[in-house]
């Protein structure tokens, strides 16, 4: 993971954020919130009712009063390759959660520590051929029968690719397929992966939101999130 990619787009990192999803109509508390309440509503069903998360990627904290709020009874562990990121997160957001700064190509925690890794569109600027590396390490600080949950951008979307190719942080991404990403969570050990489709109507059509409860199935949605199972 490339820690000075990141480091160098802390400081203009929300502005630039903003410029390229305006096409929306939301901001990126918007795009952060839809995430963790999402992430809410699979830890309920999974009978998850305070788990301990770890927010692989975590960046300037953009997660963070989501987290507060859908998971106040339990602290999320913040992890990133960039130190510069991790100091913002802070200093915008306060509070007292771990964070663990990820040097070389593993994460610093015992094994079996989470119960849910979260992750939001990080691996699209991690290099393909480090992926399934990446999930297996994720996969062994996750506890047998925990779980992953990966947010990433769909490319089949035209409003996805157009904020990615306007935003400066998203000039090497490489936007990944819902399926493929599903092989390379089995590939590296990941029990039954699945797929929800998420963001189908821009707030001009916000009266439609309700319905995007229906289409999860459906894989035009502006962005995709897999998760799946630790096996032992």
């Amino acid at each position: 993971m490339a820690r000075a990619e990141f480091d160098a787009f802390v400081d203009a990192y929300e502005q630039q954020h903003r410029d390229s999803i305006r096409l929306t109509g939301e901001d990126s508390e918007f795009f952060a919130d839809y995430k963790i309440k999402e992430l809410r509503r699979l830890s309920d069903r999974w009978g998850m009712s305070a788990p301990r998360i770890l927010d692989f990627g975590s960046g300037i904290g953009n997660s963070i009063p989501a987290f507060r709020y859908y998971f106040a009874q339990t602290p999320v562990v913040a992890a990133d390759v960039s130190a510069d990121s991790l100091a913002a997160a802070r200093q915008l957001h306060g509070g007292n959660e771990p964070q663990l700064l990820i040097e070389g190509n593993r994460i610093p925690a015992e094994a079996a520590s989470f119960d849910v890794v979260f992750t939001a569109c990080v691996f699209h600027h991690i290099p393909e051929s480090e992926h399934v590396a990446w999930l297996q390490e994720l996969r062994r600080v996750t506890r047998p029968g925990g779980r992953i949950v990966v947010f990433e951008h769909n490319p089949l979307n035209p409003l996805t690719l157009n904020a990615v190719n306007r935003c400066p942080f998203d000039v090497n991404a490489v936007l990944i397929r819902a399926g493929a990403f599903r092989k390379r969570l089995s590939l590296a050990g990941w029990s039954t992966p699945r797929t929800n489709y998420h963001l189908f109507f821009p707030r001009a059509l916000s009266k439609l939101r309700p319905l995007e409860r229906g289409l999860r199935w459906c894989a035009i949605g502006g962005q995709y999130s897999c998760h799946a199972t630790a096996m032992p």
